[in-house]
């Protein structure tokens, strides 16, 4: 089978030292400090079997995700931008949806021909961790496309258990069976910004004006969860005037070009103060992997009881200015994954009742052989909120 293999070298930095267990096993928390010149591959390998409780999936649409990008993308001395979990080589891909081929003998809520999406954050169940409930901070993580074979690629093996039936989204697609695969390769993304805003941070107060900052396909995805829970304003802040229009399309009220207001002299923040007449945000989502920017701005534009749920990765600090948080009994909620809390159960449930539509931030779809124009699309360009690939 094709798949698209992500290779990078083993060379530290030298102001990081990995523990022994990183040295051993090449397995990082700290991608950015030690992957030096990553370089993707499409290679021809044999098609994996499943054991006992796992399921063979033909994979019928597969997202590329911004980890995607800035795992293969290096910096300027040459190390990968994902500050993230990973062990290379691997197949890269975890936003996607497919078909059962065949099950393991132990597999018993699956069966051949059932359109499916899976996990890519594959908790262990046993840890403390998980047995607390907080299965997103597993102690024994893996993640599928990042330490485990992932779904760029044309079949991919998942434990049963990761696994959730996408059936019912047909119904909203009207029988669209390719578009029932496309928004269901959309799931895991929307439901890390459903984590982010209604697990981590606990949502908002019908009414509650609601900012995100970055119009990728969390930002995008947040965007359709804000104005599907009731928010009446939704502002969305962005680099790039094409995602900006498809936050329109997914229900933004108000959409910003940073960059434009930065020659007017304009900050998001007193963009934010402004559209909400100086009450200041309910929520805001931080999508867009700029804490070191986009953090002052949005400290001054909390409304007194605002949240901020952040999402984005990056390898930076940021300055925080504690007093605002105190005065306004405001709060940070650092979010990581998707999974428990029936995130993805109600993700689903949500596409197949048309309150949100997630195949709006599709913009391009490319076959696997053309890996190469896709990243440069996002990399270079970044003219795409989502690009697919169709196997």
């Amino acid at each position: 089978m094709k798949a698209l293999l992500l290779e990078a070298d083993w060379i530290p930095r030298p102001e990081y030292k990995p523990t022994p267990e990183e040295e051993r096993t090449h397995r990082t928390f700290n991608s950015a400090k030690v992957w030096k010149n990553p370089r993707l591959k499409l290679v021809n390998i044999s098609r994996p079997k499943p054991g006992p409780k796992e399921v063979l999936i033909r994979v019928r649409a597969s997202g590329i995700c911004g980890s995607d990008v800035h795992m293969a993308q290096p910096d300027e001395e040459g190390y990968m931008l994902y500050p993230g979990l990973t062990k290379l080589p691997v197949i890269i891909g975890h936003e996607f949806s497919g078909v059962v081929e065949e099950v393991g003998s132990g597999v018993k809520q699956f069966k051949p021909g059932d359109p499916v999406t899976a996990e890519e954050m594959w908790w262990c169940g046993e840890c403390l961790y998980c047995r607390g409930g907080m299965v997103n901070q597993c102690a024994n993580l893996e993640e599928m496309g990042f330490t485990i074979n992932g779904t760029h690629a044309e079949y991919v093996v998942i434990p049963e258990k990761y696994l959730w039936n996408i059936e019912s989204i047909l119904e909203a697609t009207r029988g669209n069976e390719e578009k029932m695969f496309e928004m269901g390769a959309t799931v895991e993304p929307t439901s890390v910004a459903y984590n982010a805003m209604f697990v981590r941070a606990g949502g908002f107060a019908p009414g509650g004006y609601v900012v995100i900052y970055g119009a990728g396909p969390i930002g995008l995805a947040a965007t359709a969860l804000a104005k599907a829970a009731g928010a009446s304003k939704v502002i969305v802040f962005d680099l790039v005037e094409e995602r900006l229009a498809i936050a329109k399309e997914m229900g933004a009220d108000y959409v910003f070009n940073v960059k434009e207001l930065e020659k007017k002299g304009i900050k998001p923040g007193e963009k934010v103060l402004e559209v909400t007449n100086g009450y200041g945000a309910d929520l805001q989502v931080e999508a867009a992997g700029a804490p070191d920017v986009l953090l002052p701005e949005m400290e001054k534009s909390m409304a007194v009881g605002g949240k901020i749920a952040w999402i984005g990765r990056a390898d930076r600090i940021a300055p925080i200015y504690l007093e605002r948080f105190q005065v306004k009994a405001a709060q940070i909620y650092g979010s990581q994954g998707h999974s428990g809390s029936f995130i993805f159960f109600n993700v689903i449930r949500l596409m197949a009742a048309r309150k949100i539509d997630t195949t709006k931030m599709i913009t391009a779809r490319y076959k696997l052989e053309n890996y190469e124009e896709a990243f440069k699309e996002l990399m270079l360009y970044k003219r795409h909120a989502k690009i697919q690939f169709k196997p």
